[in-house]
This record gives structure tokens, C-alpha cells and sequence, in this order.
């Protein structure tokens, strides 16, 4: 695959609300790519939904084409994003879905790579860290080239909470989410700053954070999710801009870190799992994972997460 595109072409599979948070997106930011594309099992509904943002083409300062297709279209895609699955449903974990996910991608991933498609995959199913294995098993592509959007949305919970508490952007927040996207994730605190300032050194020297309990902050953004469901059934927003978040920095090489699912070689001391780790990301794919120095107790929960998602990954049958 070339280092740039001249002409970006996205392929969605699974326009539900995940799928067309992400496209809605998409529209609204004029440059990301020059062709979307949305494919599902209703066809009707693939149609309606390409009309619908067609429509609004003309107050936009966008040219993107948008229309409905087949998944032949992924011949020449740079990109295939998946959005396609069984949607949580309040009560449920993203390790209960993944069953029924599994056949679903199945019936995705052959005719995807049957097309002749050379790109990169962007999984958003839940649960995503198998998913993302799944598809990397299906489709026979250098685990690189198939990312998920792994712990993205849980540290940007993460850094809008922190800024609430700490009264500054979350722009200016840098820290991570690492693990699984899910119950076994966590924040490893000692790679938390404000600026370039420790976050546990603010706690600890200024009177006015001393209050602020960090694992209260750690805990609320694993059940923040959950919250979501229980108030508006679903959550879509938010993930749909994380998903436009990486498909820019893959489509325009931009080389960034994001958290994603990915699998490592050796980081960490993990092999053969997707797992939520801070990677840089390019028009390759993943070109490195960050290495961060985690503590003991940190890297011992990392090993919990890998232990969880390799649990699962060792009974899906690919």
C-alpha cells in the first residue's frame, strides 16, 4: 500500500448507529476522504442512508461521494471500517456479544478479501479486542494492517474526566487507557500528566486536587458506558469521532499515537492477542507500539487484561 493516497476511498460495513455516527462524521470533515462507501445486510437501508447525507452535500465544504455498494467495492478501498454486529444491550458485558459477532464477521471478512482488497481493517464491534483478532485470523493480513478502536473512546472518557477535575482541556490531558476495552481495562497513573506535569505529583502537592480520588476517576470510566445505555439505549456519538479520529491519521499518514487495539510482538512481554496499547499510526497500518515504563502493579493489570481477552480469543473458532 503506498505511503499516501491521492484519492482516499472508505468502505463502512454496518450502517447502524455506530456505522453512521461514523459517516456523519466523516461528512463533517471535509478532507478525510474523497469516497465512503456504506455496505449492509439491508441493502434498502444502505441506499436510504447514502441519500440522506447526499442531501446535505450542498451546505457542506465537501466534495466526498457517498453511496451505497457492494462489498466488490473494497477492491480498491484504503480503508474497510466494520461496524456491523449484535449492539450491547443494557446488562450486558462486550465479552457477551461475542458469539454471535463472530459469525456475523465471518460473513464479512471472505467476501471483503475475495474482492481483491489490499488495505487496512478498522474494527468498532464490540467486543473489539477479539474482534480485531478475529479479523486479523479471517482476512490473513499482517496484524498491522488490522487495528481496533480498542481503548480510543475509553481514554478519551478518560481525559474528559480528568479535565473536568483538574479545570483544564482535555486537549491538555495526556494519559492512557491500556488493556482491554472493557471490565479488566485500567489507567496506569504513572503515565497520567497535566502538560508535561505528573498528575499523581498534582494530587499530591496542590491543596486544591488533594480531594481527587484518581481510582474513583479510573472506575467511572469503565461503567460511563454502561450509564449511556441505561439513559439512551446505545452509545454512538462519541465512538463514531474516534473512528473519524483514526481514519484520518491512517488516510493522511499522520505517524500519530492513539490507543488502539493492536496486536504486539514482544511489548509488554505479550504475543498473539489484541490489546489496548498506545500505538503510532500511519497509512500502514501500526508502524510501532510505545513501550512505556509501567510500574509493577500496573504491568501485573495489563496481565490480567491480556489474560481476559486471551481467554476468549482461545475458544473462537476462526
Amino acid at each position: 500500500m503506498c505511503a499516501k493516497f491521492s484519492k482516499k476511498k472508505v468502505v463502512l460495513v454496518g450502517t447502524g448507529m455506530v456505522g453512521m455516527s461514523y459517516a456523519y462524521s466523516i461528512l463533517n470533515s471535509p478532507g478525510v476522504c474523497d469516497e465512503l462507501v456504506l455496505i449492509d445486510i439491508d441493502k434498502n437501508r444502505a441506499k436510504g442512508e447514502a441519500m440522506d447525507l447526499n442531501h446535505s452535500l450542498a451546505f457542506l465544504n465537501c466534495s466526498l461521494k457517498v453511496r451505497a455498494g457492494e462489498y466488490e467495492d473494497c477492491k480498491d478501498a484504503d480503508l474497510v471500517t466494520i461496524c456491523a454486529g449484535i449492539p450491547r444491550k443494557p446488562g450486558d458485558s462486550r465479552l457477551d456479544l461475542l458469539n454471535k459477532n463472530v459469525e456475523i464477521f465471518k460473513s464479512i471478512i471472505d467476501p471483503v478479501m475475495s474482492s481483491g482488497f489490499n488495505g487496512c481493517f478498522l474494527i468498532a464491534s464490540n467486543p473489539v479486542d477479539v474482534m480485531s483478532y478475529v479479523t486479523h485470523k479471517l482476512s490473513g493480513l499482517e496484524p498491522q494492517r488490522v487495528i481496533g478502536s480498542g481503548t480510543a473512546l475509553d481514554t478519551a472518557r478518560l481525559r474528559y474526566l480528568l479535565g473536568v477535575n483538574f479545570n483544564v482541556s482535555p486537549r491538555s490531558i495526556h494519559a492512557h487507557f491500556f488493556g482491554e476495552h472493557g471490565d479488566s481495562g485500567f489507567v496506569p497513573w504513572s503515565q497520567a500528566y497535566v502538560g508535561s506535569k505528573a498528575i499523581e505529583q498534582i494530587c499530591r502537592e496542590d491543596e486544591k486536587y488533594k480531594h481527587i480520588n484518581l481510582d474513583d476517576i479510573a472506575k467511572e470510566v469503565k461503567v460511563v458506558a454502561a450509564n449511556v445505555i441505561k439513559a439512551k439505549k446505545a452509545t454512538y456519538y462519541s465512538i463514531g469521532i474516534v473512528l473519524k479520529r483514526i481514519t484520518h491519521a491512517i488516510l493522511h499518514d499522520e505517524n500519530c499515537v492513539l490507543d488502539l487495539s493492536v496486536m504486539p510482538n514482544g511489548e509488554y512481554g505479550k504475543k498473539g492477542l489484541y490489546i489496548g496499547l498506545p500505538a503510532i499510526v500511519g497509512s500502514s497500518g501500526v508502524s510501532r507500539i510505545l513501550q512505556l515504563n509501567l510500574r509493577e502493579e500496573e504491568q501485573e493489570k495489563l496481565n490480567v487484561a491480556c489474560n481476559t481477552i486471551g481467554e476468549f480469543c482461545s475458544n473462537v473458532k476462526v
